[in-house]
């Protein structure tokens, strides 16, 4: 039972941290890469298709993306798409790719960029924290019911302080790298 419950809230904690590290990622910063456009969608024959399965993505320089789509119908749609995303960047079409070149970022906007970080890194680590109650709370009912010893609920609740915390250091170390990226000129 303790076992189980441990794998289960690992497994969440690690879920929140991958949701964490995609989402930063998205915060676009002076360079162009593709994880820019995961969670953009495109209208392609009445469905939102997420842009990874309509397009390749060839970064040329570090401020520039060269987007290819696989179907050439749907390069409209792609394009929309972007400009309608709010990312901050004019898509440019030449009939067959779409150029997007990153423009340099002022510091407000880095600053910006920074705090929206922050807050996104600090979402994670609630989620992370509130798992790891959830977890004690069904520790504690085992408890409660006699289905564990007081011992075990103390042994299990110190591992699963130490999961928390390495669960929220990792969000702290994808937070500082993503700070350092928003701070480069």
């Amino acid at each position: 039972m303790i076992a189980e419950t441990q794998k289960d809230a690992q497994a969440k904690m690690q879920q929140a941290v991958d949701f964490a590290r995609e989402d930063l990622a998205s915060i676009r910063t002076g360079r162009a890469h593709p994880a820019m456009f995961n969670r953009i969608q495109a209208e392609y024959y009445g469905a939102p298709t997420p842009l990874q399965q309509l397009a390749t993505f060839t970064s040329t320089d570090p401020r520039s993306l060269l987007i290819t789509p696989f179907d050439r119908s749907a390069i409209t749609a792609i394009e929309k798409a972007i400009r309608d995303a709010d990312l901050g960047v004019n898509p440019g079409n030449d009939g067959n790719s779409i150029r997007i070149v990153m423009p340099q970022l002022t510091e407000e906007r880095r600053k910006e960029y920074i705090k929206m970080a922050r807050s996104k890194a600090e979402e994670a680590r609630v989620v992370i924290r509130n798992v790891r109650r959830h977890a004690l709370d069904q520790l504690k009912k085992l408890e409660k019911d006699s289905e564990i010893g007081e011992d075990d609920l103390v042994r299990a609740e110190k591992a699963m302080d130490a999961s928390t915390k390495k669960f929220v250091d990792s969000i702290d170390e994808i937070l500082k790298n993503k700070e350092t990226e928003l701070s480069e000129v």
